[in-house]
């Protein structure tokens, strides 16, 4: 197994475990909703402390249920991670083709008894 691939099986395996260890030791027991995001428990701090709280700003949307919500989350984060898997695409393609093309000028300068090699 190549170095890059001990590492990936690790980082896998570390996500895998910040998943399910909160799950396994029952973290979340005994509450109304128990791995709230930090929104949500920000808002009940504040309604805690100060209940006359007026905020600020409105939302510009508010989705009709949570589940909607959560599908709009989840969107938001498969488009971003589309953003940047076809920007680290690009640069690899360049690195690559940059690759290329010095390899086809260095066969070039070899001599002119040998073909440059077509891609």
């Amino acid at each position: 197994m190549s170095r890059n691939a001990k590492i990936n099986t690790l980082l896998l395996l570390l996500v895998a475990a910040l998943a399910v260890i909160p799950l396994a030791l029952g973290l979340g027991d005994g509450k109304e909703e128990p791995f709230a995001g930090a929104d949500a428990q920000a808002e009940a701090a504040i309604t805690e402390l100060k209940p006359d709280y007026e905020p600020w700003f409105a939302p510009l949307y508010e989705p009709p249920s949570g589940e909607v919500e959560s599908a709009l989350f989840a969107l938001q984060a498969a488009l971003g991670a589309g953003v940047l898997a076809y920007y680290f695409g690009i640069r690899k393609g360049r690195r690559q083709g940059a690759a290329q093309a010095l390899a086809q000028a260095a066969a070039a300068e070899a001599g002119p008894d040998r073909p440059a090699r077509e891609s």
